[in-house]
């Protein structure tokens, strides 16, 4: 090749490349002080989500630990209420069988009393 064809060829190579960097998106240079702001913003934002993130961790501990205090209460509760449930039925039993004394009693003192005016009256009481 000659002198020319050379010449030719750098600048044909040399157009290339500048038309290369002219497609590729330019890097637009922020200024240090915009730079700063952002970051300075990015560290704000990532303290403050940092902060809710522990915010919430914290009430997801309280809840936990409400629902497990709230699990025991129930459960102490239910013993209880069987407690007095079991109370409740022996205390039901011994009504009844007040009861039954009370109408055998009302029962044996009418017979009493029924014979007493019997035999005020000079005639034998029924069932004698």
């Amino acid at each position: 090749m000659n002198k020319r064809s050379w010449i030719f060829a750098g600048l044909a190579l040399s157009a290339g490349w500048a038309q290369a960097q002219a497609q590729e998106p330019a890097q637009v240079q922020v200024p240090v002080e915009e730079r700063s702001r952002a970051v300075q913003q990015g560290q704000y934002r990532a303290g403050m989500a940092h902060r809710e993130l522990q915010q919430a961790r914290h009430e997801a501990k309280l809840a936990e630990q409400d629902v497990l205090n709230l699990r025991d209460a129930h459960v102490a509760a239910q013993r209880q209420a069987d407690h007095y449930k079991r109370e409740l039925e022996a205390a039901e039993k011994a009504q009844v069988a007040a009861r039954n004394r009370l109408s055998a009693a009302q029962q044996a003192y009418d017979k009493a009393v029924n014979a007493v005016d019997a035999a005020h009256r000079g005639v034998p009481a029924a069932g004698q």
